[in-house]
């Protein structure tokens, strides 16, 4: 890292390794293309950076393994059947409805479309949503806030309708947000669905949910940019919206597999290894 070399910054870029290069007496000259080219040519790029979370829960690769299955078709190690079904769902919290102070207007020749950059805001909704990972069908609701209620309507919405209301046996993928937590919802929502298994993923695992996949769907269609005249406009585009994804949608390609995440998790146990020895 940059500033354990006493140097100021958080990330390097071409030009700054070229003056430490220098600076350094490395070399007596070098041109940027010339540091450019061996960089790529090792696929290494010091001024890029992405966050991460390293995996924190106990039993991570027992919770992720589960979902994986139920993405591979299985369920403790058997085949699920025709009249088994997938969900994923999840919330998306203070959706903004966004008013620009003059009218946005559509692409010109020769232009991108504009929108104001001054806005006023109209309120805000929790999107609950839920995801058949199998049928490619979403559901949704726009709530006040999030919260058990909101969570309970969600399931409700699903449930009520065929072919979940006879379904065998319908898995709810779920994280570990405050409205579908732990053993209590469990109980709870297994009390009025029978036919319900939630299903939770591993703490800080967001990623192994599908329906934020449809999340970011929705992000980049719907919300953006974000210029509703109501929020009861911002409410009715989302939830058209799901009806309009539907015609066209095929369940999501997932590759990630109980194989993959074991590869992870090893190359995770060498690292940690390595940083116990050093320390």
């Amino acid at each position: 890292m940059p500033y354990q070399h006493e140097l100021p910054l958080s990330r390097l870029s071409i030009s700054d390794i070229r003056r430490e290069a220098i600076r350094r007496g490395l070399v007596a000259s070098v041109g940027s293309t010339t540091i450019w080219r061996w960089l790529t040519e090792d696929a290494i790029r010091p001024w890029a950076h992405r966050t991460w979370i390293f995996p924190r829960d106990p039993l991570f690769e027992e919770k992720a393994g589960r979902v994986l299955d139920l993405y591979a078709g299985t369920w403790n190690g058997r085949k699920l059947g025709e009249n088994d079904f997938v969900i994923s769902a999840d919330e998306k919290t203070s959706i903004q409805a966004r008013q620009r102070i003059n009218p946005s207007r559509p692409p010109g020749s020769g232009r991108p479309m504009l929108v104001e950059h001054e806005y006023k805001r109209l309120g805000a909704w929790a999107y609950m949503a839920a995801w058949d990972v199998r049928r490619a069908k979403v559901f949704g609701l726009c709530e006040q806030s999030n919260g058990i209620d909101a969570f309970d309507r969600l399931v409700k919405q699903v449930m009520s309708r065929e072919p979940y209301r006879s379904a065998r046996r319908v898995y709810w993928i779920v994280d570990n947000g405050s409205s579908h937590r732990g053993q209590q919802c469990v109980d709870r929502i297994r009390a009025k669905w029978p036919t319900i298994t939630l299903v939770h993923t591993p703490v800080h695992a967001s990623w192994l949910n599908q329906v934020e996949i449809y999340f970011s769907v929705v992000q980049r269609k719907v919300l953006t940019p974000n210029d509703f005249s109501s929020i009861e406009d911002l409410e009715n585009r989302l939830l058209q919206f799901q009806r309009y994804y539907e015609q066209a949608a095929s369940p999501f390609e997932w590759k990630y597999t109980r194989s993959d995440l074991a590869k992870l998790l090893s190359k995770l146990k060498v690292a940690e290894n390595a940083k116990a020895y050093a320390a």
